[in-house]
């Protein structure tokens, strides 16, 4: 068993913090002084620095060391399921509330430049952490978190008492914001969105910053730093990968298996055809986004085989269009059906092919304008929209 005397421990993970490029020497001194561990519960389910997975349930009074080895570990801890729905040791069906991976936590903070004197909105208190580590630096009176479960929000206040803090932590719908403490200098989302909420960009001064995860219905996410204008409108770039739990009013509700085929078999109605695009290739977290980005409306679904071949289903969110492509090892070509107005499939070539036809860029070269008009994502400027399958 790992003990806290073998390298777990806060200065362990300040060292790989600092290493990766997360935590700079500005913010050193709030990460000692803020530990991780005043802000995490007894129980938790520690996740994978790569990846979206949780591992077994780790009890702080059955397991101390191997507690303490995950709370400074530079990983996720999920924190509860299913919005408090579940009890046991097990597994949920969904995580709903954590403890971010710190090398996020700080990559966040550096892109939301926070500076003495400014009035920060964090949306998503979760355990406290975020909000603990910018009351530190900028003042409890200078920061204010929304958190929308109820149980969440007391154990973040009790967290926050605990390290000596006291920003304002208030119960209500993170898409709201904070009018009665707008206008704020620093916007902070620590939960994910398809779509910026605009109060969030009204209640941010002219010049200010808006940090928030934002994702596709399809997949991929990613941060989004954007700079609010004179004239409202906002816009930046993307920064850097991420895996956020979504933001609870936006969470999309996703049709059954048998709202596509219809009582029917497999391939009912479909039209059969073939690829030579393996499913394997779309499968990233940037292709994902990428295919998002162009493939509106759509998401995906893989039923996978004890043999190492799966099937890769792409569903239309209003249910009228579907595709499947079979994957095999070793196969050059791969089966694809289509059904419906829409050829989903198609589209997803299309959207791989231009990704290379632009050079496969990465996050960084995507960005987002927020205006009166809506969203729309851009490579390289505001000017050069993503096109979008019509």
């Amino acid at each position: 068993m790992t003990t806290r005397t073998e390298g777990a421990g806060p200065s362990g993970l300040a060292s790989a913090l600092v290493e990766a490029g997360a935590l700079t020497s500005d913010w050193l001194p709030t990460f000692k002084a803020v530990p991780r561990e005043l802000f995490v519960p007894d129980r938790i389910w520690p996740g994978i620095a790569d990846g979206t997975e949780q591992t077994a349930l780790v009890d702080h009074a059955k397991a101390p060391d191997a507690w303490f080895k995950a709370v400074y570990s530079d990983i996720p801890l999920t924190t509860q399921w299913d919005d408090g729905r579940h009890t046991g040791d097990g597994l949920g069906a969904t995580p709903t509330s954590s403890s971010s991976m710190p090398r996020m936590v700080f990559s966040m903070l550096a892109d939301l430049d926070a500076q003495e004197g400014q009035h920060v909105l964090e949306i998503g208190t979760g355990t406290g952490w975020n909000a603990g580590l910018l009351a530190h630096r900028l003042g409890s009176v200078n920061v204010v978190s929304v958190e929308y479960d109820e149980d969440v929000a007391k154990g973040a206040g009790e967290n926050l008492r605990r390290a000596d803090l006291s920003p304002l932590v208030i119960v209500g719908d993170g898409r709201l914001g904070h009018p009665a403490g707008a206008p704020f200098d620093r916007v902070i989302a620590t939960c994910s969105v398809g779509e910026v909420p605009r109060t969030w960009i009204e209640q941010t001064r002219p010049g200010g910053v808006v940090v928030a995860p934002w994702g596709t219905d399809y997949g991929g996410e990613c941060i989004v730093r954007l700079v609010v204008g004179d004239d409202g409108t906002a816009s930046g770039p993307f920064t850097r990968s991420s895996a956020f739990m979504r933001l609870r009013q936006q969470r999309t509700e996703r049709p059954p298996f048998d709202a596509y085929l219809k009582g029917r078999e497999w391939p009912a109605d479909g039209a059969r055809s073939t690829t030579a695009l393996s499913p394997a290739d779309i499968g990233g977290w940037l292709e994902q986004f990428v295919i998002g980005l162009r493939v509106p409306g759509a998401f995906w679904r893989a039923e996978r085989y004890d043999d190492g071949s799966y099937t890769l289903w792409t569903y239309s969110i209003d249910t009228r269009s579907w595709a499947s492509a079979d994957y095999e090892p070793e196969a050059s070509e791969y089966v694809v059906v289509q059904s419906g107005p829409r050829k989903l499939w198609d589209e997803t070539e299309a959207a791989y092919q231009w990704w290379g036809e632009q050079g496969r860029p990465g996050f960084d070269r995507f960005g987002l304008t927020v205006d009166g008009d809506g969203e729309r994502v851009w490579l390289d400027s505001p000017e050069q929209p993503v096109p979008v399958a019509s």
